[in-house]
């Protein structure tokens, strides 16, 4: 191969990398989000929305961020609770787990999961699980899911219960735990930083 052609294949290969590059699949960006005590990479630019939701009386705050890639919904709940809160901690991650769990009809010790690692902003190792659930098809679309939820008490001002999850929705089954074994998927976990 000549000099010029192989600069001129090496020039193509370049561009089209770029332009992969620049593609919303690989647009990955740090989301900093102070208020809700984290910090995330996301592989687009997310839509954040507020809301407060009903629970035995209370008013409990929680933000949603999520982008939509493709087949692909990646996206952090925050819910805050504060300390005067604090007692509904343990019903109301229960009950989050299971209305998930009832949806792909399994439950936390039937689940496809594993034992994960994440670090806090304070570069903190603490352990987490990671569930993969494949839920009931509708016949037009197949829909599985990786979640890990995270919770962070602060006994002086309340705690957080985050969901990180992705939502994989197409017309083909995946298995679940291989498929969010890819590093676009292993990405948005591991680099998600509570504080």
């Amino acid at each position: 191969m000549s000099s010029y052609s192989f600069s001129k294949t090496l020039a193509l290969l370049i561009t089209a990398f770029l332009i992969t590059a620049c593609s919303p699949k690989l647009d990955w960006r740090t989301v900093q989000s102070p208020q809700e005590g984290y910090t995330a990479l996301f592989p687009g630019k997310p839509e954040k929305i507020d809301r407060v939701l009903p629970y035995q009386d209370q008013k409990i705050a929680q933000v949603l961020e999520a982008v939509k890639i493709d087949d692909d919904i990646y996206s952090v709940s925050s819910t805050y609770l504060n300390k005067e809160q604090l007692p509904l901690l343990p019903k109301l991650i229960e009950q989050i787990q299971s209305n998930l769990f009832n949806r792909a009809s399994v439950n936390a010790e039937s689940a496809a999961s594993a034992d994960v690692v994440y670090q806090t902003a304070a570069r903190q190792r603490a352990a987490a699980k990671d569930y993969f659930l494949e839920f009931p098809s509708t016949g037009a679309v197949e829909t599985a899911m990786r979640v890990r939820w995270i919770v962070r008490v602060r006994p002086d001002s309340g705690a957080w219960i985050y969901q990180l999850s992705v939502l994989h929705t197409a017309p083909a089954r995946v298995d679940a735990k291989k498929f969010f074994a890819e590093e676009a998927y292993a990405n948005f976990f591991d680099e998600f930083r509570p504080e």
